[in-house]
């Protein structure tokens, strides 16, 4: 007969494995809804939904549909230039990273800002853009919000 502490052990070991299932599960649902709901963006700004199935790609026509494609670069090299200096090490790469990152999350907001006025929105909805994404993106995507074009 199995003492008190491995049959505890073993409860506890279970109830782990069935949270790591459920927690797998909703995050793949959510990441699907995600996937559908930027499809459903990319149609109603006039792009085919399956750009929105790229990585990279989809990013670039995203920046296009919303500020000017220009500023993907701009990302992209934020992006590479702070791992790039990251990896140089001490405090001058430390500082330097830190800065490229900074400038990186700067072009993200103001993605999501240039994302939320292309269909009519304002920062308010920005804001629900960067920290509640799963959801303004399904929102954007299947709301009544039409697409009023480029907002650079």
């Amino acid at each position: 007969m199995p003492d008190s502490t491995s049959a505890l052990y073993g409860f506890a070991g279970g109830a782990l494995a069935a949270a790591g299932i459920v927690s797998t599960l909703v995050a793949l649902a959510i990441y699907v809804l995600q996937i559908i709901g930027w499809w459903k963006i990319f149609t109603k700004a006039g792009e085919a939904g399956w750009k929105s199935l790229i990585p990279l790609y989809n990013l670039y026509i995203l920046y296009k549909i919303s500020w000017e494609s220009k500023y993907f670069w701009y990302l992209l090299l934020t992006v590479v230039a702070s791992g790039v200096v990251g990896a140089i090490g001490g405090v001058i790469g430390a500082l330097l990273s830190g800065i490229c990152s900074i400038a990186t999350l700067v072009l993200y907001i103001m993605l999501n800002y240039k994302l939320s006025r292309s269909f009519g929105h304002g920062g308010g909805y920005t804001v629900g853009l960067i920290f509640i994404p799963w959801l303004f993106v399904l929102i954007l995507g299947f709301g009544s919000s039409e697409y009023r074009g480029n907002a650079a």
